[in-house]
């Protein structure tokens, strides 16, 4: 029996940057032997985005060994016909080829999944593009805070009323559509097991985005008002967050009902609050919710964050602090359930590195292992595919690997 679910799942990711790339790597974590194709000399562009702190190389950065661990690298120049001809040889013998390429290189490179679906009908194809494999926009290209954050309107509805809109983090779209692409895979590889077809599957920066935004945005494709949404919602006093006295800021919106308000202002003791003829209803407090608000903050910033969740935890109101990401490190919560994990090796020179949000209790990951240097695995995959010495010396010397 393997070890690992996708041992033996052999995949090319044949994409760059974040999205495409995590999918591939939340296969490799699985057991999948992904082989990185990547530019000779310059590599994927995240090695060059990744931050380098020492005694970190450079372009083995943590973002790098987040998105890339448990890879092998090839370095392959695709635009000469004998890296044309290693790549087409790796499609006939692999079971998922990933490629986030933009429609117009892939036509011109004949990288498409009717070019290459000859090559390996059982192949599962998966595409990644920013906007959709289909439409005017089909090959633009972008980034997730292009085509996730700012077109799918996420950027529009994420701000303060009157302030301008505010840009995306990096990655943040990546990463979420990098879950969905690798969902799209691992269905059809279920389906495959079924019936031995293969296939291709895709997804989009903007319909994740879309799909994020969705408890808006669905009211508008569904016929809803989003001028009447714009111009008359107001948030109850309740969704609003409220800072204390060290600074932190606290979240109210769990505490919806009477029974909830009424612990909310008992640990405040706030009794005056409950008395106030201003809020003597449900009703009263929704129409008179700038005032309950103004109210409730000043009580909050009396007292500390730390105080303040005592109080409300000591009866089981649901109220929250916002969390700062430097705490993300030593988070009792995160390194409980594995969300930063070990790598196995030192030379990663990393305490820890973030992991994918799936879990299966019976489907054990791979340990975190090293991002591969650039084109460290070249000649053992060339080898792997029937390549003889002084093939791979030849290619090696005219910068084909």
């Amino acid at each position: 029996m393997a070890a690992h679910v996708f041992d033996g799942l052999k995949v090319v990711d044949a994409a760059s940057v974040i999205a495409a790339p995590a999918a591939a790597m939340m296969l490799a974590d699985f057991g999948a032997d992904v082989v990185k194709i990547e530019r000779p000399g310059r590599g994927d562009m995240l090695r060059s985005l990744s931050p380098v702190q020492p005694p970190h190389e450079r372009g083995n950065g943590w973002f790098w060994q987040m998105d890339a661990r448990n890879k092998r690298s090839l370095t392959l120049d695709l635009k000469t016909e004998r890296g044309m001809e290693v790549l087409r040889r790796l499609v006939a013998t692999c079971d998922v080829f990933i490629t986030n390429q933009p429609y117009d290189s892939r036509e011109a490179m004949k990288l498409t999944y009717e070019d290459l679906k000859p090559l390996n009908p059982q192949m599962i194809y998966a595409s990644l593009t920013a906007y959709g494999e289909h439409g005017a926009e089909r090959n633009r290209k972008s980034f997730d805070q292009l085509a996730y954050w700012a077109r799918s309107g996420l950027m529009d509805l994420m701000r303060e009323r009157g302030t301008k809109p505010t840009q995306g983090l990096p990655g943040m779209g990546d990463h979420p559509t990098g879950v969905a692409l690798y969902a799209g895979i691992v269905t059809a590889l279920l389906r495959r097991e079924q019936t031995g077809e293969g296939g291709m599957v895709h997804t989009s920066l903007l319909a994740n985005g879309l799909w994020s935004v969705s408890g808006i945005a669905g009211a508008v494709v569904a016929g809803g008002d989003m001028e009447n949404y714009r111009t008359s919602h107001v948030q109850s006093a309740m969704m609003r967050v409220y800072e204390a006295s060290d600074g932190r800021w606290l979240q109210l919106n769990m505490v919806r009902n009477e029974e909830l308000l009424a612990r909310l202002f008992t640990a405040m003791d706030a009794a005056h609050i409950l008395a106030d003829e201003r809020f003597a209803t449900p009703l009263d407090m929704w129409q008179n919710r700038d005032a309950l608000g103004d109210a409730v903050a000043e009580i909050i910033a009396t007292r500390t964050s730390d105080e303040w969740l005592a109080a409300f935890g000591s009866l089981e109101v649901p109220v929250n602090r916002v969390a700062v990401v430097e705490e993300t490190a030593t988070d009792e919560q995160v390194l409980a359930n594995a969300m930063s994990v070990r790598p196995e090796d030192d030379e990663t020179q990393l305490p820890r590195v973030l992991t994918h949000p799936v879990k299966a209790t019976s489907v054990p990951p791979v340990a975190a292992k090293r991002a591969p240097r650039l084109g460290e695995h070249s000649r053992e995959i060339l080898v792997e595919l029937g390549y003889d010495t002084q093939a791979i010396q030849g290619m090696a010397e005219d910068g084909v690997i």
